[in-house]
Parts: C-alpha cells; structure tokens; sequence
C-alpha cells in the first residue's frame, strides 16, 4: 500500500532520507555527511556525485530502518540548501565544476561592484541584497573560469541549477530540468513581481536563458523517477528551498507567523502572506507557491550559527560534541564579559557585510575554555535577536512567539537565552525536523493525500524570558559593542 511520504533534504552539511506516513508522523530516518571543500580562504564546494550518492544512502538507510520499501512510497518531497550552485552538461548530465556553496565567499568583489550600480535595481526585482550568497554571481564564476564553458553555455550545451534542481534531474534521470519559485527567488535572476526570469538580470550577470530550469509550483507534479534507480516511477509532488519548507512545515501559514531554523546558519522567516513587503536590510523573498498563489515572507540570514559550534570542535578542539557545550556554558554564572562575533564567512542580516572577519572581546586572564563555549552559544542567539528586531520594525508585526527548529535546538541553554535575550516566548515541537516536515507536507498536497486542516501542530516545549530588563540591557550592550569592532566599517 502506497502510504508513505519520502522526504529528501539535502543540507549544507549532510543529506537525510525521512520517511513519513500520511499523518506525518515520521516513520525512520537516513543520514549521510558529505566533504566539505575549501580550496582557498573563503571558497567552499561540495563534490556533486557525492552529494548524488549520499542522498542515495541515506534513502537506503531510511527505508531498511524502518522495514518498508519503495513500494510504500506515495510521492517524493525534496528541500535543500539553497544558492547553492551547479552547472553540468545537458547531454551527459555531468557537472563542469564543483558546486560552489552558498557559503562561499569568492565572488565578494564581483558583486561589490555590481552592487554600487545596479543594487538598486536588483534589490526592486528580487527583493534580495546583491550579495555573494546568491547563486547568479557563482554561475559568471564558473562560466568565466572552466575552461570553454561560456561558450558551451551560450551555445545551449549547459544547464544550471540549484540543489533541488540537480536533484530532480538526477532523480529523473535528465526528463525534468526544473525549480520552484522559493528556489528560484533566491538566485538574484528572478523577478518575483511578474513571476519570470528577468532579462535584464540575465544580461548582467552574463546568464544564458537556455541554462535556466522551468518553475512549477511548490506543490505540484514535477516529474517521475527513473525506474533504474528505484525499480519504479514514483512521482516527485513537492519542492521548496530549505527555510521556505521550514515555514511551511511550522504551519506558519498565516501573515506575521514565524520561525527560526539553526542550522549550519540561522534563518528566520516571516510569512507576510500575498503582500510583499520591502525592507532595506532583510530579505524580500518567496515563501512558496501552490495551485498559482503565490505567499511572500521576510527573511534574515545569519552565515555562521552551528558552523561555530563545529569551529569549536574541528578547528579549537575544545569540545569533543556538540552535545556537551550547554553542560559547559551552565558550569560558569556568566560569559564573564567575552563576546565572539562568528562572522567567519562576513555578515548577513541585517548588517551585511562581506568583509566583516570573526572577532572576541573581552578576554582576560580569567578566560577559560567555559567562557569561549559560552560566548559561541550566546552568540547564536544574539545574531538572531538581531533579526528579530529588524524584522519587527520593517513589518509592522510583532513575534509574539518565535517557533524554533533544527539540529542546535536541542540545546536546552541556547534555547532558554534565546527567549530571555529576545524577552519573547521560545516555542520547540517535539520533532525538530521542519524542514523535512514541510517538504513532506507539500508533496502530499501536491497528490492530494494531505489536507493542511488536517494536519495538528506540534506538542513540543515553550520557553519563557526569566532575565530582568535591567541584565538583558546590559548584555544586549555588550553584544553591540563587540559587533561594532567586528564591522569592517566599524560602523552599526
């Protein structure tokens, strides 16, 4: 009986397999990291046929956890990391170069520039802030640096793609070359005013049309897999970049409802339903679409979150897992005055700054190993309450309760400053998993075994403040003292 929904969630990190049934309650998991890539300071890359085979075994691994097969599956959902970048042969399907992560930082001069000029204009079409972050100044890299690839390109011979794109060209074996509009929001080549690739970003960033995916619906019939992989066509019915699916999987359906996935970065959303809604220093972008309706968000980015704890564990080696950090932070009253701004990669929202290199204040002879732990984990939350507060002011909503998820959640002490640095309630569901959630939510949609009505919200735990005013002045101070040091204009 065909009654599973199977979710496939390619993070910057790791690919994951959930399986769900047609209640959505998560059935069995596969999780499969990848390498991580740094050619130089500042690149990151992923191998594209190792973020292929890693999805495959976790696939494996999810379906022989949990005794069923392929059989039982119903439909696919994918979500993913997002901008980040691919270009292979239309022919062979095979990638031209590594997949330039939405992490990295090499085209920071590019799109300074473009940014003097034509940031303006870039931001009414896209809603995003020129940035490298994006996908379209990575394609001009890759087009201009492989050997005979512009010219392939321009002669149709090349197609671009992000991760979900590649994704469903692989899984269909090369019969569907297509994105959603939450995907394609993100490129800085997409128009979401009128809906369409936007020639005149094209022609700025040196894109040939013929390289762009189709956009369908998030939710919706995107093609079949190639009965050689799993010895059946099963059809893939949702897509939705990583946050987007988060919001969606919250069901935070409803204009001024919020998340905040941590991740590898922090991403917060607001839905702001049919109204797009401008901001200077936050992101315009597209939440989803289904049946044609179109629901815009809000959101604020921060590049480094988890990817400091890693830091402390890889790079310091002070910490033997991440499981331990809150035990650490909780063994000292206080941070002892250190503050670490994280910005390994530069800044997102709302400062923006590409520049900007990771900073700690405050340290003294009393340091400790607890102190630098500490500081990392306030960190996180400190980056998010700038989010917080920015998208309060440009939307005119108030985040009454900010719902959580992702790996870093599971630490009861950043959760627990989070509320208190913010003074807003913290709200965790039991099973983290939004983003896999909502991926499996609009590819049950999309074939009808699903009804959103339906489907309860999560039981989970909330957090409330328990900090006085006067402490979280204080700290939320030094927290914007030590940022200012950070900036590379040395300006907030």
């Amino acid at each position: 009986m065909k009654n599973i929904i199977l979710s496939l969630d390619e993070g910057t990190t790791s690919a994951r397999a959930i399986l769900y049934n047609h209640n959505l309650d998560p059935i069995s998991t596969g999780q499969c990291e990848f390498t991580q890539i740094y050619p130089q300071p500042g690149w990151v890359e992923h191998n594209p046929e190792e973020l292929w085979l890693a999805q495959l075994d976790a696939i494996e691994d999810a379906l022989g956890d949990s005794g069923l097969d392929v059989t039982n599956i119903s439909c696919i959902g994918i979500t993913n990391q997002r901008e980040t970048t691919l270009v292979w042969d239309k022919k062979t399907g095979k990638p031209i170069y590594n997949a330039i992560v939405w992490q990295c930082r090499r085209t920071s001069d590019t799109i300074e520039e473009i940014k003097k000029q034509y940031g303006s204009m870039i931001k009414e079409k896209t809603g995003l802030i020129p940035d490298s972050y994006f996908s379209a100044p990575k394609i001009n890299w890759i087009l201009d640096n492989v050997e005979d690839a512009r010219r392939r390109a321009e002669s149709g011979e090349l197609l671009f793609g992000t991760i979900d794109t590649y994704l469903i060209y692989r899984l269909t074996g090369g019969k569907t070359h297509a994105t959603d509009p939450s995907n394609a929001s993100r490129t800085l080549l997409y128009n979401i005013k009128n809906h369409m690739w936007d020639t005149e970003l094209l022609d700025l960033f040196k894109v040939p049309e013929s390289m762009l995916p189709a956009v369908l619906d998030s939710s919706g019939l995107f093609g079949y897999t190639d009965p050689t992989i799993f010895g059946e066509k099963i059809p893939i019915t949702g897509c939705a970049g990583d946050q987007q699916a988060a919001l969606f999987g919250h069901k935070a359906h409803d204009p001024g409802d919020s998340k905040c996935t941590y991740g590898t970065g922090n991403f917060l959303l607001m839905n702001t339903g049919d109204q797009l809604v401008p901001s200077e220093n936050l992101l315009t972008t597209i939440a989803w679409s289904i049946k044609g309706k179109t629901v815009y968000a809000l959101e604020g980015s921060v590049f480094t979150t988890g990817a400091a704890v890693q830091w402390l564990r890889n790079g310091l080696e002070i910490i033997d897992s991440a499981k331990e950090t809150a035990e650490i932070a909780l063994s000292i009253p206080d941070n002892g005055g250190v503050y670490i701004v994280p910005a390994f990669t530069g800044l997102g929202a709302p400062h923006w700054d590409q520049y900007a290199r990771g900073t700690i204040t405050g340290l003294t002879r009393g340091t400790n190993r607890a102190h630098i732990v500490r500081a990392v984990l306030e960190s996180i939350a400190y980056q998010t309450m700038d989010l917080v507060e920015a998208m309060q002011k440009d939307s005119g909503y108030n985040v009454k309760t900010l719902k959580v998820d992702g790996g870093a959640t599971n630490n009861t002490f950043l959760m627990q400053f989070q509320a208190d640095i913010l003074g807003t309630p913290v709200y965790r569901g039991n099973n983290i998993e939004a983003t896999a959630r909502g991926a499996a939510m609009l590819a049950g949609l999309g074939i009808d075994v699903l009804n959103l009505d339906e489907i309860d919200s999560e039981e989970g735990q909330l957090f409330n403040s328990r900090m006085g005013k006067g402490e979280r002045k204080r700290l939320r101070n030094g927290w914007r003292n030590a940022l200012g040091k950070t900036l590379s204009y040395n300006k907030l």
